[in-house]
């Protein structure tokens, strides 16, 4: 055996279609394209979406709803979080650069408290927006809301 009597495994190749050369070729005349039809001509290129004529999906399902363009977005936490947080860290202020830090939160957010559950510690919490029960849960536990820009 020499490199000369290599070949490959049989009917691991195959020969490419030769379109278009030919009526003896039986791929000759329309080459596969079948007749008329934008599809059959030169310089065709199918549009993004475009369905064969059939209304595109796009049209078809309904439109609702609506997104505000300068709608800002918070990163919520709620307050039995941050008792856990104040608890295995023992902690007395909790600021955006704690949560970053505990990987709650990352530094793009924008951080909004929430009052699920409950605060026993007295906390200062720094954020950039409370809800009411979370502001009025606070400042029972003893401690202070303040709000960030």
């Amino acid at each position: 055996m020499n490199l000369s009597n290599l070949r490959p495994a049989a009917g691991s190749t195959k020969t490419r279609k030769r379109i278009g050369r030919g009526q003896g070729s039986g791929l000759g005349g329309t080459s596969t394209r079948g007749h008329k039809g934008a599809q059959s001509r030169s310089g065709y290129s199918r549009k993004i979406g475009f369905e064969g004529g059939q209304m595109p999906i796009q049209r078809r399902l309904p439109k609702f709803g609506f997104t505000p363009l300068k709608r800002t977005e918070y990163k919520v936490i709620n307050l039995d979080k941050l008792q856990e947080i104040a608890d295995a860290n023992n902690l007395s202020v909790i600021d955006t650069e704690i949560l970053i830090k505990a990987g709650v939160m990352a530094p793009k957010n924008l951080l909004k408290v929430l009052g699920k559950g409950s605060l026993t510690a007295k906390l200062e919490v720094k954020a950039h927006a409370f809800s009411k029960t979370a502001e009025e849960a606070i400042k029972n536990a003893g401690g202070t809301a303040i709000k960030i820009q």
